[in-house]
């Protein structure tokens, strides 16, 4: 396939699976807000984790802010990305908590105001949590096509001397596509995270 091909797949895709995730009534939100925060704090690998990333949601996607303030009370460290000042397709990873300042990054997403002593290493992380716009049985992510994830994880996930956190996707069911394509660079999900179930690849 050319790549010009699989560039227009990927945006048709993206525009679908965008729609039906916004077509997501607030009562719907709300409850699967509420079912993938009891899903992940039964979780194993949440329990035996300390430093986990997560995001604020926008755009209509999985909200995770219970799953935040439940790790945070419960004494996780837990951190938030971060456009990159400089590298605009790279993202630090910064630690969050309730008294942490905020503002809004060039896209209108609420992130911590940038802090290099609260930054941790992507490969220091035991789980990163990634949104998404869909997600495909073989753990495929197709993201809003910014790249920033994708390019941050890179080295980390091809660096097999050290450590790699898990890989998790967050996503409404009705994300699920038979087939995303993908690239070259596009880093696969270890673990995909719906409010109905949890999908191994």
């Amino acid at each position: 396939m050319t790549k010009p091909l699989l560039l227009e797949q990927k945006k048709t895709l993206r525009k679908h699976l965008r729609a039906e995730r916004n077509n997501l009534s607030i009562f719907q939100q709300h409850n699967a807000a509420i079912s993938i925060s009891r899903s992940l704090n039964r979780s194993h690998q949440f329990k035996r984790s300390k430093n986990i990333a997560l995001y604020l949601a926008s755009d209509g996607e999985l909200n995770c802010k219970l799953v935040i303030d439940k790790l945070i009370s419960e004494g996780k460290n837990v951190y938030l990305p971060v456009l990159h000042p400089i590298n605009r397709r790279f993202l630090w990873f910064i630690k969050y908590d309730q008294h942490t300042p905020m503002r809004f990054n060039r896209f209108g997403i609420k992130e911590p105001q940038l802090s290099r002593s609260r930054i941790l290493n992507p490969n220091q992380l035991d789980i990163i949590c990634m949104p998404l716009v869909g997600f495909d049985l073989k753990g495929n992510r197709l993201g809003m096509g910014g790249g920033f994830y994708d390019t941050t994880l890179e080295k980390v996930v091809n660096q097999r001397w050290q450590p790699t956190p898990k890989l998790v996707g967050l996503a409404h069911s009705c994300q699920i596509s038979k087939d995303i394509p993908k690239e070259p660079w596009d880093i696969k999900l270890d673990e995909i995270a719906t409010p109905d179930k949890n999908i191994k690849p």
